[in-house]
Formats: structure tokens, sequence, C-alpha cells
């Protein structure tokens, strides 16, 4: 009556003008978003495929490294137990520093350790507050005290790291271990940078696993493993390792190194047994030793004979030589040590182009035996005898 309707269909004409503009900017935005989504998840479906292949890869790796771990490679091996003690926690001020090297003749693992210095154990045995002064006092911690607990500790390093080793191999890959523990410190007489090895043992995973070592007491427990020990390990007094690390770890460079000349190395395994014992005899003759080879008919046991000249520590060495492609057994080992007692020497040496197994090793523990295997016998051979020997049966077959 008053115009009402015309204002009405001028109002609905906007509205629906609004409306239809409103419904094309949300068309064209939701374009937008449903590209911008198309990318998105292109994109997304790009990192799941890449963070797939990785997986796969990383997998593949894992897989890879778990069956060279499980056959035994020796660089797969040293990777392995390196990153078993690299997950040890210790105290910041301790050293995590060690080597490893894997002999797989004879299944055995050679480690060398350092082990902290004297600095390590406080100085201080306790602080007290005295109140009516309102400072606080120290009481120093005697010396003997503090060589006591140096000693324990190396002790305990020992035997800890030995553990582990062991604890860490599930696939049974070794059947030994040798332990050298050092200390990379500067000698006070000379100002000279040394490594003194102060604790030295080779122990089988049989003998170690029988220990509880829960209630053991460090120091008797590596006296009953036969271990030696530093009788000073305050004052760096040196023992002589069961097995120099370079003996074994030398052959593995040697490998790479030498790799082009190959054809050039002899390789021991062609040698005749005849040959190959007076290549032992050789080899002792250079490294100081007054040797004299024996007759095949009438060794009695013995390839060679030998007599250290150093007073004390000298005397009458009997060798056996085996140029063998399995590990030795056992059962000669024992009659090594009984030609030993029979002739009347102050000690006994096998050499061996192959490897021992873990009984052999723990017969001659604390026995007057030395045990060389191939890998020691090619670093000897490259060190005294200026020979770059290898070791190869695949050219028997």
């Amino acid at each position: 009556m008053f115009g009402g309707e015309a204002r009405y269909q001028q109002r609905l004409s906007v509205a629906q003008h609004a409306f239809t503009q409103a419904q094309a900017e949300h068309a064209t935005a939701e374009a937008g978003r449903q590209r911008k989504l198309a990318s998105m998840h292109q994109a997304y479906q790009r990192r799941c495929a890449k963070a797939d292949a990785d997986a796969a890869a990383h997998n593949a790796e894992i897989d890879q490294f778990a069956a060279a771990f499980t056959a035994g490679e020796p660089a797969v091996v040293v990777e392995y137990f390196s990153m078993v003690l690299g997950n040890s926690v210790y105290p910041d001020d301790f050293p995590q520093q060690y080597r490893l090297a894997y002999v797989p003749e004879s299944r055995q693992l050679v480690v060398e350790y350092h082990l902290p210095t004297l600095d390590v154990v406080p100085p201080v045995r306790e602080y007290r507050y005295v109140k009516v002064r309102d400072e606080i006092t120290s009481a120093a911690r005697p010396a003997k005290e503090i060589k006591e607990r140096y000693a324990n500790l190396v002790a305990q390093l020992t035997l800890r790291t030995v553990h582990e080793l062991f604890e860490a191999d599930r696939s049974g890959l070794v059947d030994t271990i040798v332990f050298n523990g050092i200390v990379d410190t500067t000698d006070p007489r000379t100002g000279a940078s040394v490594q003194p090895c102060l604790v030295t043992l080779r122990t089988t995973r049989e003998v170690f696993g029988g220990l509880n070592l829960g209630m053991v007491d460090p120091n008797s427990c590596l006296q009953h493993l036969n271990a030696s020990v530093s009788k000073r390990p305050a004052e760096l007094a040196p023992v002589r390792p069961v097995l120099e690390f370079d003996m074994v770890d030398k052959r593995f460079v040697d490998e790479v190194d030498v790799l082009a000349d190959l054809d050039q190395r002899p390789n021991l395994l062609k040698l005749s047994p005849t040959e190959f014992e007076s290549l032992i005899q050789n080899l002792f003759a250079k490294m100081g030793l007054d040797t004299k080879q024996t007759r095949p008919s009438r060794d009695g046991g013995v390839d060679c004979v030998a007599f250290d000249p150093r007073p004390i520590f000298g005397g009458k060495v009997v060798i056996q030589a085996k140029r063998y492609r399995n590990t030795v057994d056992v059962s000669s080992v024992r009659d090594l040590f009984g030609t030993v007692q029979n002739e009347g020497a102050s000690k006994g040496i096998l050499v061996t182009t192959s490897g021992y197994g873990p009984a052999s090793y723990e017969f001659a523990s604390g026995k007057p035996l030395e045990l060389i295997d191939g890998s020691n016998l090619i670093y000897l051979l490259a060190e005294h005898a200026e020979v770059k020997a290898r070791i190869d049966p695949s050219e028997l077959d």
C-alpha cells in the first residue's frame, strides 16, 4: 500500500546478486583450495615415497650388515662391537677410546682399551661444614687408598668390558676375548708419551660365563682368570700383553695395502712341511733366538729348538710348526706342554697358519705356552724378516 512491495523486491534483488557473487567467490576459492590440496597431497605422497625408500634402504643396509655379521666378516664384526662399547655409559672424565680386531680363524676378539689415569680417583675423601666457623673443610684421601681404589677400578673396567662383549654376541661369533688395558699418559721421568699396559687377559666364553660377577672380588676374579695385572698400576708399571694388538690388526692393513702385489707374496700353505719349519726357524733366529731345526724322524714332537740368551727370562724353548688349513686341535697344545716338560724347557711355542679354538687358549692359560696363529705369523714375518706372506687356502682347491 505504501510501496513496501517495491522495497522488498529491491532488497531481494540486491540479496540475490550478493548471493550469486558470494557463490562465485566461493567457487573460485574452492578451486584454489582444491589445487593447493592436490599440490600438497602430491608433495605428501612424494615425502611418503622418499620415507619408504629411505626406510627400505635403511632396512636393507641393516639386513646386509646382519648377514655380514652372521658370516663373521672381520670389519663388520669390529664395527658391531665398537657400537656395543660406544653405548657403555661412563663418567665424562673416563676415556672412551678403544681398538678392536677380530680373527675369524680362531673366533677371537682382541680389545685394546684405554683406561683412565690415577687422576680419576678423587683426592678428597670427604667435605665437612664447620658451623662455628661457617666454612667447609676437606679431608684428603690417603695415598694408599687412592692406589687401592685405582687398582680396583682397573679390575672392574676389565671385567665389565669383557662381560659386555660376550653378552652382546648373540650369534656366538666370539669364543675367545683378549683384553689389553692401556693408559695413554706421559712418562714423568722423560716427558715422553707412553701407553703402558696395566692389565691383560685371554679368556673363553665358557670360563667367563661361569662367573657370578655380582658376587666376585674384581682383583681375585682376574687372578682366577690368569690375567696379568700390574703390581703397581698407580706407578704405571707395565705388564706384557698376552697378544700385541698390532700383531692382529696389521693383518687387515696389509691385505688392503699390498693387494696389487698379491701374486708376489708367498702363500705359506704352498710350502712343504720342511720348508715351513725352516721358515719358522729363520723367523725366530731373526727375532734374536739361537735356533736349530730338528730332523723330521727324530724330533720327538719338536720341530725347532731355540735358546733365549736373556738372563733370568731366557732358557730353552721348544717350537712346533703346523702348516694347517683347519683349526689346530687342543690335543696339539697338550702335546706341546708335555714336550716342554720332557725337554726341561722354559717355554713352548706353537705356530700355525690357521687358528686355535677356545679350548686351546683355556689349556694354555697360566702355562709357559705361547700360541701364534696365522695372522700373528704374517705380522711377525713382515716385522722381523721383512717377508710379506699370505695364507690363501683357495689356491689349494
